[in-house]
């Protein structure tokens, strides 16, 4: 099949969006409604009955709404894919695919919501007043620094999971493929040096975490626009401060020098081949620009024959896909009503995930990769999105360790694995 051509496919994906009906998103009944009778129960009168049981206790909503498998997506449209503050309503037609993803993979019901907020603090009192309409609050395409600061007011004023998925998802699934090809390259995470080139939400969120697991911050690079955020500069916001350290290197190419690991995500082109050659034997490159990675892996392989190589796109191995992780996160989470999405759940999710890619791979993954053969290796160290157990493997841990770290409200669910 011939690819198309830049034009044909924007005139295809605009086509795909405008079809009768337009968007990607619609409501639909869960209940009968064909009689006078079960109007009678869907509305008036029948609808004051659960009325009066919520007002009684606040958690029947959960029993007779559909509140507990809703999911808010929110923007507020000030960094949408890599178009920038493009405003909340050019927003919509992401949120909308975002909730495609949740009912596709997990099966979440999702309301897409465009706030066109003046301030970070209108949007977090927006999102505040309508937060008992939902089981859990996804963030989505909101702007670092003020993500940060949205996500975290968030958490402390709501008790339903609050997620900024370009922060902790994107982390998680970094973390899981790092996992793996940290132990196929046979290196230890808590002694490797980290290079992460670009200090917004993903590199931010991505660092927390790794170092939450296990990484010596005074191992990591941490890179902006300005370039190795040290020490020394009185330039950095608190979130950036988190990962300055004492160094002469000041540049991406000083960082490079030995590092065992890199993570782009930040733009194209960034990475030189002479950065790459400078890197430590056996090193892991995540590089996760998308549609052009730092350094495009038929470069990067010809100067190196020793790395591991992960991008976010569909036509190369080791693809970093956040649908390998939000949905099910919140399906684990929702299931045993969490109160939020921890670190430990988070660190369950990835540890599952990385167990997933060990496993063998069933026959329908192969089908849909059209390949005879896939394995744990340099060239699969993350599951595929078409995998059928990521349902059995990753909400079960992540409900796990929400019930084991004290936020989840009710119990294991009895259809999930012991």
């Amino acid at each position: 099949m011939t690819k198309p051509s830049k034009e044909q496919f924007k005139q295809a994906a605009l086509d795909y969006h405008a079809q009768q009906p337009p968007g990607k998103l619609a409501t639909q009944l869960t209940k009968p409604c064909e009689t006078q009778a079960q109007l009678s129960l869907a509305y008036s009168p029948g609808v004051a009955e659960p009325v009066r049981e919520i007002a009684k206790d606040i958690d029947a909503a959960y029993k007779y709404t559909g509140k507990g498998n809703l999911v808010a997506v929110i923007t507020d449209g000030t960094a949408v894919l890599g178009l920038g503050n493009v405003g909340a309503l050019a927003g919509k037609p992401v949120m909308e695919g975002k909730g495609v993803l949740f009912k596709k993979f997990a099966g979440i019901d999702v309301f897409d919501i465009e706030v066109d907020a003046e301030s970070p603090q209108a949007f977090i009192d927006t999102v505040k007043r309508i937060a008992p309409t939902f089981g859990g609050i996804n963030l989505e395409d909101v702007a670092a620094p003020h993500c940060f600061e949205i996500e975290q007011a968030l958490s402390e004023a709501l008790d339903i999971p609050v997620f900024h998925d370009d922060q902790h998802g994107t982390a998680v699934i970094i973390s899981a493929g790092l996992v793996n090809a940290l132990e196929i390259q046979q290196k230890n995470l808590a002694e490797v040096k980290i290079v992460c080139l670009g200090a917004g939400a993903a590199g931010i969120a991505a660092m927390r975490l790794l170092s939450s697991m296990g990484a010596d911050k005074k191992n990591m690079r941490l890179l902006d626009r300005k370039g190795v955020i040290h020490s020394g500069r009185n330039d950095l916001n608190i979130y950036k401060e988190e990962f300055a350290v004492t160094t002469d290197e000041r540049t991406l190419a000083d960082a490079m020098q030995g590092a065992d690991v890199f993570i782009g995500v930040s733009g194209p082109d960034l990475v030189t081949p002479e950065m790459l050659a400078s890197m430590n034997a056996n090193p892991v490159v995540f590089a996760l620009s998308n549609p052009d990675p730092e350094i495009h892996p038929d470069a990067a392989h010809q100067v190196r024959d020793d790395l591991i190589m992960a991008t976010g796109r569909t036509d190369f191995p080791n693809q970093v896909n956040n649908v390998l992780g939000f949905p099910y996160i919140f399906r684990g989470a929702l299931d045993v009503r969490a109160r939020g999405i921890n670190r430990e759940m988070q660190i369950a999710a990835v540890n599952a995930l990385a167990q997933l890619a060990r496993e063998p791979v069933p026959a329908s993954v192969l089908k849909a990769h059209n390949r005879q053969s896939m394995a744990f290796g340099r060239n699969y160290i993350i599951p595929s999105p078409f995998d059928p157990r990521l349902m059995d493997a990753v909400p079960p841990a992540v409900a796990r360790a929400a019930i084991d770290s004290g936020v989840a409200r009710i119990a294991y669910p009895a259809h999930y694995p012991k």
